[in-house]
């Protein structure tokens, strides 16, 4: 194994070739170029943001700081990428890059902070992630790990990449919840630093934070624990790493505590209504429709302009089949923050519920540039079904079924419905064997959730002369979910499997039996 790995290390460095690390000053192997890490970040920005709550847009003049602030040490980087920063409208206390410099801090994190020196140490620590590509390395990690290079074939060109990275997974969740290794966590923290330096902030301010981390995780604080701390875990090391180097770099620079703390006033005065509105939802997804109902009532009066309040307000009323009121939530919502995927989802839904498909269509259509969803997927596929477009409909349940979401297993079952009978072999499994008798066999698995009866075989073989010949032959009985049909054809004796090789076998018929 080790000498497949040194390999497929020898022949990427000829093929690729090696580059200096702008951050660092090392020589490192360089797999992918600069090109497609910028368009990973860019395609991936917009999922990884709305999944994590949508942008945070109450207080615009937040925002515009906090852009700010991290286009200042921007600008004084290693590198120079297409540098972006967003406010996500989350309390979990966290901060994340992706390649190609597109970067996120929640609202959670900014109220937790005393002063502009210590965001500027959060952007920046970020800034050296994406400069430093910490995490475009990990991706090429596994690629070498994994043999992917040879295995695949692909051909070394800028465009073949989003084969070899990218495949049917999506990468936004990867990327932000990864968590780096001790050696890039410390680049960051001390790089950081001297961003922070060059921006003429305290590099002090780096210290505090991680004092904080530290003391906050002893504290296992759950908000922590899955925020900041699961990708960036603190350690007294990282304090004593921060110290040493803010001694290195002198002392002074600007904190920013009046200024940062008159930019967050507003987040701070309604931190309380966001984390009932969290506690809201929990209520909730656990079925208390009445606390559920009387929390967003609750915040919608301390803050009327989040979209975020209106809509759980309206997803109690689409709980409740109050669907008019939930269409009026949804309205309020989409008018405060009009590019949230979940509040198209749920309007579009709504509309399906009151027979406006054509606003259906639009809301869902909508909501899938912003953030595919099976749900979206799969109510598009009925309205489709609905409409007598039978091909789209399929479509639409193909893209769905492979969410294990309950709409994602709703468009499965509606995707075998329409298609099982007329592309059987799509979705059952056929393998041949040879039985301890001699004879061959034909095993037919089911893995869809539905069961299957009235399925026949067609088998394809060579005669004695060379000349294929088939027959059929049916299995007996329902082969249920996640089961396997055994049926022995008269094939045979023959002696070992090679034969097998000669011999073809498909599914000719199934039926569902529901």
């Amino acid at each position: 194994m080790r000498r497949l790995l040194l390999l497929i290390l020898m022949i990427a460095t000829l093929l690729f070739g090696c580059a200096t690390n702008p951050v660092t000053g090392k020589r490192e192997l360089t797999l992918v170029p600069e090109s497609y890490e910028i368009s990973i970040g860019k395609k991936n920005y917009g999922p990884s943001s709305q999944v994590q709550g949508g942008h945070y847009n109450v207080d615009l003049t937040l925002v515009k700081y906090v852009k700010a602030v991290g286009q200042r040490l921007a600008s004084v980087s290693d590198r120079k990428l297409p540098y972006d920063f967003v406010v996500l409208n989350n309390s979990v206390p966290n901060a994340w890059a992706l390649p190609g410099g597109k970067i996120a801090i929640n609202r959670g994190l900014l109220v937790e902070l005393n002063n502009e020196a210590e965001m500027a140490a959060v952007l920046s620590h970020e800034i050296v992630h994406a400069a430093a590509r910490h995490g475009v390395k990990r991706m090429e990690r596994g690629i070498l790990l994994q043999g992917a290079i040879l295995a695949t074939g692909i051909a070394i060109r800028d465009k073949d990449y989003a084969n070899l990275a990218l495949g049917g997974a999506l990468l936004a969740s990867t990327l932000i919840s990864q968590k780096y290794g001790r050696d890039a966590e410390r680049e960051a923290d001390l790089y950081g630093m001297e961003y922070m330096k060059r921006a003429g902030y305290d590099p002090q301010a780096a210290v505090g934070l991680q004092k904080t981390f530290v003391r906050l995780s002893k504290d296992r604080r759950q908000d922590w624990l899955s925020g900041l701390f699961a990708s960036h875990p603190p350690s007294q090391e990282r304090v004593e790493n921060n110290r040493a180097k803010a001694k290195h770099l002198g002392v002074g620079g600007e904190l920013g505590t009046k200024l940062y703390q008159n930019k967050i006033a507003h987040l701070k005065q309604t931190k309380n209504a966001y984390a009932a509105y969290d506690k809201g939802r929990k209520a909730l997804g656990e079925g208390d429709i009445s606390t559920a109902l009387k929390i967003a009532e609750k915040v919608i009066k301390i803050e009327p302009r989040e979209g975020h309040f209106h809509a759980l307000k309206g997803d109690v009323h689409y709980t409740q089949n109050r669907f008019k009121q939930a269409l009026l939530n949804y309205n309020q919502a989409i008018k405060y923050n009009s590019k949230y995927f979940h509040y198209y989802v749920q309007r579009g839904i709504t509309r399906e519920r009151l027979g406006d498909n054509r606003g259906a269509r639009s809301d869902l259509k909508t909501s899938l540039k912003l953030m595919p969803t099976a749900t979206a997927l799969n109510s598009l596929g009925n309205l489709a079904l609905n409409a007598g477009n039978r091909e789209k409909a399929i479509n639409y349940y193909k893209a769905a079924a492979g969410s294990k979401s309950e709409p994602g297993q709703q468009a499965a079952r509606s995707l075998l419905r329409l298609d099982l009978p007329q592309n059987p072999n799509n979705y059952l499994k056929v393998r041949t064997g040879v039985s301890r008798s001699g004879y061959v066999v034909v095993k037919v698995s089911n893995p869809n959730s539905l069961p299957v009866h009235m399925v026949r075989v067609i088998i394809h073989y060579p005669d004695a002369h060379g000349k294929v010949r088939q027959f059929f032959q049916d299995v007996d009985g329902i082969i249920q979910p996640g089961k396997v049909a055994r049926i022995q054809t008269p094939l045979g004796p023959v002696k070992g499997t090679a034969v097998l090789k000669d011999i073809r076998a498909g599914i000719k018929r199934a039926v569902l039996a529901e």
